[in-house]
């Protein structure tokens, strides 16, 4: 595995210590972790659902729809064609959700710390507005997922909403309040968490977890997520990583918190692929 990476393990504690508007476990939500998840394939459509209650026991709405950034960030969950191959289209409203989304995270601590850091490397214009149209091409600006396809995807519909393929596949879905939302529809169906060999069960306090899934007909057999964080630091965390990065699939070892991850990145062109966390350790 790749040696621990000091420099962004310090600036991701820095905006973790920032991000006033994280939900705590136990206090704005509760998980029911339940059993470990059975063994499963990409693309099985029947796997042993150990888990019969859903992964969030209760989530704080209020606080949710009152942080800005998660409210602007829930509206953008509807947007989105979730079938690959299938175009997605774009409204105006639309466009006017991903601005007001973006204006909200980029008034926040944790994304001034990224844009500063961006700035120092080069990676970043000094005016806002200058950094804002950059994170709109990065995530929101569309392309097709295969070669010759109409422009069916984007970096956020696949990190944040998801989407499928030939019904067959999960793709993406790495985001914590689109799982509850979708869960608390009867969407999505938690089928128990995933632990690294010789680990032992999370912890229901656990902010990053490992989790066994299905959705829209297919199962997800292994998605990590960051649980509780709020839509600015992962946006912050995923878009540093891919600004300073090169080649088309990037892994980065970090310490945030107790947490020993890898954070994965890969890249479509000049647009965001996938990212995701994966969990190393707990210390």
């Amino acid at each position: 595995r790749k040696a621990l990476n000091h420099e962004l393990s310090k600036l991701f504690n820095e905006m973790w210590d920032v991000d006033v508007n994280r939900l705590m476990p136990g206090k704005d939500y509760t998980i029911d972790l339940q059993e470990k998840a059975g063994a499963a394939q990409q693309g099985d459509s029947a796997v042993q659902d150990n888990a019969a209650r859903h992964l969030f026991h209760n989530v704080n709405e209020e606080r949710l729809k009152g942080i800005k950034t998660f409210a602007t960030f829930i509206s953008l969950l509807d947007n989105y064609e979730t079938s690959t191959g299938i175009a997605e289209v774009v409204t105006p409203e639309e466009i006017v959700e991903n601005n007001c989304f973006l204006d909200a995270v980029l008034a926040t601590e944790v994304m001034k710390l990224a844009h500063e850091y961006l700035l120092k490397k080069n990676l970043a214009k000094p005016s806002l507005a200058d950094f804002k149209h950059q994170l709109y091409a990065i995530w929101f600006q569309l392309y097709a997922r295969k070669e010759g396809d109409r422009p069916d995807s984007c970096g956020f519909e696949h990190v944040f909403v998801g989407e499928t393929r030939h019904g067959k596949q999960i793709l993406g879905l790495h985001n914590w309040v689109q799982f509850y939302l979708q869960e608390k529809r009867n969407q999505i169906d938690y089928k128990g968490y995933v632990t690294r060999k010789n680990k032992t069960r999370p912890d229901k306090d656990d902010q990053v977890l490992s989790i066994q899934f299905s959705w829209k007909g297919s199962v997800k057999p292994i998605g990590s997520t960051f649980i509780g964080v709020s839509p600015e630091f992962e946006f912050a965390l995923y878009t540093v990583i891919f600004l300073l990065a090169e080649e088309r699939i990037t892994r980065e070892t970090v310490k945030i918190e107790e947490y020993e991850l890898q954070v994965v990145v890969c890249r479509h062109g000049h647009h965001i692929g996938t990212a995701y966390p994966v969990l190393l350790s707990t210390q």
